[in-house]
């Protein structure tokens, strides 16, 4: 089980136990529960930085996870790096500072700093037009946030999410029909071509080619999923 946080098994103010009403709720620990007892793993993947990741994977007992997007893999303590570039080899580039005049963005503060790899922002911005102009880097739109503006991160054209999953998948030897995924982006939504069924919570950017949306959104969702997929199995 891969699942993004923001927005998927976090709710609003990044909360495990808070649902879409701002209510609480248990639902998404005890979907942990339930995949921990029938013995499957969960993976965060995420694009927070990898301290951030790091706790959150000692809080819910998980020993692998997925950071900055997909940047790199953390097994058993093990960093995996899937990039050969750094957080300063962007800023080399002058791309950052060229995105943030020419298009209105601003650091999506305070969880710019600290990275190795990604440059992270928030605003609005047309991708397709935005990534038409870079060369060997691309801007990901990873979800909304409360004021209607995205957060955009700005990393190397190499990595994702998907690509990452996939590099866990093979450490592990896990197939892909034994693997399933939930997120709330269409960036998440690109994982649903390594495992056998993808997940969009209710609150996500919508449907997609190859995705199951559910009825519930952010935990509660998250929830569905893993109950549903465990039943079926």
């Amino acid at each position: 089980m891969y699942t993004d946080l923001d927005g998927t098994l976090l709710g609003p103010g990044a909360s495990l136990f808070r649902d879409g009403e701002g209510g609480f709720t248990l639902l998404a620990a005890r979907a942990l529960e339930a995949c921990h007892r029938a013995g499957v793993e969960v993976v965060i993947e995420s694009g927070r930085r990898r301290a951030q990741v790091m706790e959150d994977a000692r809080l819910l007992g998980q020993s692998a996870y997925i950071f900055e997007l997909g940047a790199g893999v953390v097994l058993e303590g093990e960093v995996t790096w899937l990039t050969d570039r750094r957080h300063g080899d962007i800023a080399a580039t002058g791309a950052p500072e060229r995105l943030m005049a020419e298009h209105d963005l601003e650091p999506h503060s305070p969880w710019h700093t600290g990275r190795e790899v990604s440059h992270l922002f928030r605003g609005s911005v047309d991708l397709a037009a935005v990534n038409a102009e870079l060369e060997d880097l691309r801007l990901v739109d990873n979800g909304g946030i409360e004021d209607g503006r995205r957060v955009l991160h700005l990393v190397p054209a190499e990595i994702s999410k998907a690509n990452a999953v996939a590099a866990h998948m093979r450490a592990r030897g896990y197939a892909r029909e034994e693997c399933i995924a939930v997120g709330d982006s269409l960036e998440d939504a690109d994982v649903a071509t390594a495992v056998r069924e993808f997940f969009m919570v209710a609150n996500g950017d919508g449907a997609a080619e190859g995705v199951t949306v559910t009825e519930a959104s952010y935990g509660d969702g998250f929830y569905e999923a893993v109950v549903g997929s465990l039943m079926a199995r």
